[in-house]
């Protein structure tokens, strides 16, 4: 289920604000927020076809794949970046992008800037503050991926982020070497780069435009006529220039479209896919739309028929019980998020979404479980600061302050919040027995949380430190 979070240029979100409002916006879809500003999203069914989308063209650049976070970030922008460990795709290209191929050609393309260093060496990069960009990018990475939306916002705010990004042009001579590179790459990947060639061809009247008025792509990666003319004649050079889109993956571009158009413009969607279109794509977008639009009964029937259709989708039942939850019918909300996390129990944002449809539930028994689940989460996704925060407001039901306090504390640190995380560890260990794990974990969060000298003093005293590590 996609989870949303605005970070509008020029000013950054506070981590407080994260705090109050993580347990209910973190889950709860709101397409607003992607309209004038911009959002970190998370969704694992967008996510897991981003990554089989990008796989095969980070092995060809010698990237390792399991090092590459994949950034959704939802936005009207026609953009994408890539840096150091991280890929940005903004739902504004995927949307504008016709085909599979199309995409795979534009983080080719992104891919070459990275593996040439582009955007770590550049002297641009470096006088538009790209190097401390890049260390408070990481928090900020890492905050969204873990599921904590308002935390990354307030981190990548804070770090001129989106900002930064739109200052961080390539040169003419960098584009065409990076189309050079993404060319081969793809080519090595076995991927046709037609697709690159027709996208850059799609948009060569934004070469005539004004700076002003030009996609913010374009004017970060200049387009000319004369490079995509070149471009295009290398591609068609190539062994897998005829090469066309899977089957498999054309339905997967369809579906991921679909499902941003339901969320982001649900009422363009329900025109644009219209209720003569019997195929999948649309009737999922008809389906999220209407949930958008706070018609649940109508998204249920669609989302039922098609369950009837593909019982085995986890996503169909993860929507059934989002919708379910979201409209106040927690109790029935239940089966289908199990079911879910049945079909899919790799993902760790369907076992959090059950997690909090279980506590919600206000029996002891379920708050019990629910904790189980969301401690799962934890177990595959161990910085998912939304899990985290859940978590302590499951434990404050059971009367476990220490437990609280320290999940509090986690929220906290993985959200960048420093102080609150200190603040919490250490309350955290006046309540957990010294002999516990948990104890020692309130410890750590302390020690790495930019501890003051009062707080060193405190853990040289009973011994939890030596005196030679104050400061």
């Amino acid at each position: 289920m996609l989870s949303f979070s605005r970070s509008a240029f020029g000013s950054a979100l506070r981590v407080a604000t994260a705090v109050a409002l993580a347990a209910t916006v973190a889950f709860r879809p709101a397409p607003a927020l992607a309209q004038d500003g911009t959002s970190l999203i998370r969704d694992t069914e967008i996510e897991e076809i981003l990554r089989k989308t990008s796989t095969p063209i980070f092995a060809a650049a010698g990237l390792d794949v399991r090092d590459i976070d994949i950034l959704l970030i939802g936005s009207k922008e026609l953009n994408a970046f890539a840096a150091p460990r991280t890929m940005g795709v903004y739902t504004g290209l995927i949307l504008e992008s016709k085909t599979p191929n199309e995409l795979q050609g534009v983080i080719g393309h992104e891919v070459a800037h990275l593996a040439a260093g582009h955007s770590a060496r550049s002297g641009d990069m470096n006088r538009a503050g790209m190097r401390p960009f890049l260390l408070t990018m990481g928090l900020g990475v890492l905050a969204a991926l873990a599921g904590s939306p308002e935390g990354a916002a307030a981190l990548a705010g804070s770090a001129g982020y989106f900002g930064t990004l739109g200052a961080l042009g390539y040169s003419r001579e960098q584009e065409s070497r990076a189309d050079q590179a993404g060319a081969t790459i793809l080519e090595k990947a076995g991927i046709s780069g037609k697709g690159l060639a027709d996208f850059f061809d799609n948009f060569r009247y934004q070469e005539v435009f004004d700076e002003s008025r030009r996609f913010g792509y374009f004017r970060s990666h200049p387009l000319s006529s004369d490079r995509i003319d070149g471009l295009r004649r290398r591609v068609e050079g190539m062994s897998n220039y005829d090469k066309t889109d899977s089957a498999e993956a054309i339905a997967d571009h369809a579906v991921m479209k679909a499902k941003l158009d339901g969320f982001i413009n649900p009422q363009v969607a329900i025109v644009k896919y219209g209720e003569k279109d019997a195929g999948y794509p649309a009737r999922y977008a008809r389906a999220i739309a209407y949930y958008q639009m706070k018609e649940p009964d109508r998204a249920l029937r669609l989302i039922d028929a098609l369950l009837q259709e593909q019982p085995q989708n986890p996503y169909l039942w993860e929507l059934k019980g989002q919708v379910l939850f979201e409209f106040g019918r927690t109790a029935e909300a239940e089966a289908p998020q199990r079911k879910s996390v049945e079909l899919k129990p790799d993902a760790p944002l369907l076992r959090v979404n059950l997690g909090q449809t279980l506590i919600a539930l206000d029996d002891k028994a379920k708050v019990a479980e629910g904790i189980g689940e969301l401690r799962k989460a934890l177990t595959q996704e161990e910085d998912n600061a939304v899990a985290w925060r859940m978590l302590a407001g499951a434990y404050d039901k059971q009367g476990q302050d220490g437990l609280a306090r320290l999940a509090t504390a986690e929220y906290n640190f993985n959200v960048g919040d420093m102080r609150q995380a200190r603040v919490f560890a250490m309350r955290a260990r006046e309540m957990l027995d010294k002999s516990t794990p948990q104890w020692r974990r309130a410890t750590d969060i302390v020690l790495a949380s930019n501890p003051d000298r009062n707080d060193l003093k405190d853990l040289a005293r009973e011994g939890s430190i030596g005196r030679g590590q104050m400061r």
